[in-house]
């Protein structure tokens, strides 16, 4: 409004459009993965993403295709975004970012990249002649046939920094965001006030980053044939419902339910047990708040209190029963839990890392996602170890409860179950 009208733009509020005299911009979202079928035969010259790390690589690849015109305006892109280390876009502009630093090397800003997707592949060069060259094995059969310029096949990149200096508007209407900034953790301190696209490992990570995200890489397995389930329980609202099945120390299925009422929860779990074998008294469930109906649906079933007490575990010296020094047994499983994956210990299978958590994160992405929201706290008086409260999580979180990772610490639970061995 206080832009097109002086370049002759009419409004048209009810459509989110304005009219040009010879033009028309219109207003639009692409809120899930699964809506950019909504967008199918659509021809749009320019697209423009706020904010593209909060989309999905499908997401944006597909509206590219979209991105067409008969109308004589050269069809381009334009995209915003804050630095995120873990999402898509880290990896997609990483020739413009030092590996060292995480900081935009100066020469290269703003340099022209050269790009053909082959699938999940990218195929990056310097040249037209250099990516046509490197792809001519995809292009051949398309440039036959069409007899187009394989040059029209290539999309040009370029990346370009800034930080929050530079935004002087920002700054003079609201001088109190970089005060906001800096009482922001580490990570988030180190992306939004530095413009840092390095993962910032800090000694507050319960989980390891390079060896959480080797969760999904490993190529050995850790099955043993003792399966178990681990249940984050959440009925109608904002949590899901995780349903994690394990063989060993290998998540081999999950279940993942956006709203549920008691009566799913239970089929959802029976359901699970039966599908994998799994016995009773081999599944744990979060008991607190709303998950404490399932014990008596499925006896034998083992709660778990994350404010419990800390479980005894045999010491290997004496071979005496101990207490570890943690707060409660949620942080006991958590800090166990990361030494296990520090260790290699733990697997998540191709199948449920590639399963969608919601319409717009895989299981992996929501893992990596979550994993900075666990974090150890300063001891308490007495010294014992502590993670931060689930509030300071779904702070990290954007508001969000990580559910998938309570349920995945919740394994550590059969670890530290106390298993009593008749000798005759």
């Amino acid at each position: 409004m206080k832009i097109y009208p002086f370049i002759g733009g009419q409004p048209k509020e009810t459509f989110l459009e304005w009219e040009f005299k010879h033009s028309k911009l219109k207003f639009s979202h692409l809120e899930y993965e699964k809506n950019i079928l909504d967008w199918q035969g659509a021809q749009i010259p320019f697209i423009g993403f706020d904010e593209l790390t909060h989309f999905t690589r499908k997401m944006f690849f597909y509206l590219l295709s979209r991105n067409r015109s008969v109308c004589g305006i050269k069809p381009y892109v334009r995209a915003t975004c804050n630095p995120d280390p873990e999402s898509w876009v880290a990896e997609f502009v990483s020739w413009w970012i030092d590996p060292e630093t995480g900081f935009p090397i100066p020469e290269r800003d703003g340099v022209v990249r050269y790009l053909i997707v082959d699938g999940d592949k990218d195929i990056w060069g310097s040249s037209y002649e250099e990516v046509i060259e490197k792809s001519w094995y995809l292009l051949q059969p398309l440039v036959e046939k069409s007899g187009i310029d394989p040059k029209d096949f290539v999309k040009t990149v370029a990346f370009i920094s800034g930080d929050i200096y530079q935004n002087k508007e920002l700054l003079k209407v609201n001088p109190g965001y970089l005060a906001n900034l800096l009482s922001q953790d580490k990570a988030t301190k180190s992306a939004l006030l530095d413009g840092n696209w390095k993962v910032v490992i800090t000694e507050n990570d319960v989980y390891d980053y390079a060896r959480f995200a080797g969760m999904f890489e490993n190529s050995f397995s850790r099955k043993t044939g003792q399966k178990y389930i681990t249940a984050d329980i959440a009925l109608k609202g904002s949590n899901k419902f995780v349903i994690l099945v394990w063989d060993g120390y290998e998540a081999i299925d999950i279940e993942i339910l956006d709203k549920s009422d008691g009566g799913q929860v239970i089929d959802a779990l029976k359901q699970m047990a039966a599908k994998h074998g799994v016995q009773n008294v081999d599944i744990c469930f979060d008991n607190d708040g709303v998950g404490g109906f399932v014990d008596g649906f499925i006896v034998g079933a083992n709660p778990f209190n994350n404010g419990g007490q800390v479980m005894e575990v045999r010491d290997p010296a004496s071979g005496k029963l101990i207490k570890e020094n943690y707060f409660n047994l949620k942080t006991q499983c958590y800090y166990r839990s990361g030494n296990n994956v520090a260790k290699g210990e733990v697997i998540i299978s191709e199948y449920v890392a590639n399963k969608m958590y919601d319409d717009r994160m895989t299981v992996r992405q929501r893992f990596m996602h979550e994993r900075k929201a666990i974090k150890r706290d300063k001891t308490d008086s007495d010294g014992k170890l502590r993670v931060i409260s689930k509030e300071e999580m779904k702070v990290v979180l954007n508001g969000d409860s990580p559910d998938l990772m309570d349920a995945f610490m919740m394994r550590e639970y059969f670890e530290l179950r106390v298993k009593f061995e008749i000798i005759v």
